[in-house]
């Protein structure tokens, strides 16, 4: 374990100076910044120069080829940025530790991302596994299957019926493939697994995360995500 905190500790000046929000994951840096005209689009990309500047001293060098800009929101000018002489490709989609991250930051490719992924290892386990027990079976569904549709999923839970579907119907085809369970409606199958739909795990999920966020559980100020009402005259 000394090698990633050397690590940390080696990168840990990275932001001295940086006006823009920088966020730092073990070897992944992002910038994220509101640009509206050609003076903040300046400040932008003098950040950027004083990470290039930085890695160029630590010799710890990006690969820009591997760096992108993402242009967000519908009035957005997309303005042009470099790193050291080199331009920045524009992107629509990156992914981001295993997120998809859209241009239009709406979550449907993730979605179908997530589900083929749960089905492909349904799929895997249908051909391999005889059994059909409900226990067995169960047991394989939420350490194999369901993990791929709720990985982060509190960074991308859908919020349209399609989307939500395209999640959900997963669960239903595993359900259904236990012994004596095919005729079965899907709320009947849920109460016999002692499942719930998808959709109320990730408001328990939800809810549990803003509780993490209020109690400080997460070391994260969570006025980054909430606007916390004034009680001080109650």
């Amino acid at each position: 374990m000394l090698g990633p905190l050397l690590f940390v500790i080696y990168i840990n000046d990275i932001d001295d100076g940086i006006i823009s929000k920088i966020s730092k994951f073990a070897d992944d840096t992002k910038l994220c910044a509101k640009v509206n005209n050609e003076e903040e689009a300046i400040i932008l990309r003098e950040d950027l120069e004083r990470l290039y500047k930085w890695s160029e001293d630590w010799n710890m060098l990006f690969n820009i080829d591997k760096c992108a800009v993402m242009h967000v929101g519908r009035k957005n000018r997309g303005f042009e940025y470099e790193m050291g002489d080199r331009k920045l490709r524009t992107t629509e989609e990156e992914k981001d530790l295993g997120v998809i991250i859209q241009q239009s930051v709406k979550p449907s490719r993730q979605c179908r991302e997530a589900a083929t992924k749960a089905n492909k290892v349904l799929g895997q386990i249908k051909r391999t596994v005889i059994s059909r027990d409900k226990n067995i079976f169960l047991n394989l569904y939420k350490t194999l299957v369901r993990p791929h549709l709720e990985y982060c999923v509190q960074v991308w839970s859908p919020y349209t019926k399609k989307d939500k579907e395209v999640l959900e119907k997963v669960q239903r085809r595993a359900t259904k493939m236990i012994r004596g369970f095919g005729k079965m409606t899907y709320e009947e199958r849920l109460v016999n697994c002692g499942l719930t739909t998808l959709e109320k795990r990730r408001c328990r999920g939800d809810l549990i995360e803003t509780y993490k966020l209020m109690t400080n559980k997460e070391q994260i100020p969570c006025e980054r995500f909430f606007q916390l009402a004034d009680r001080s005259g109650l």
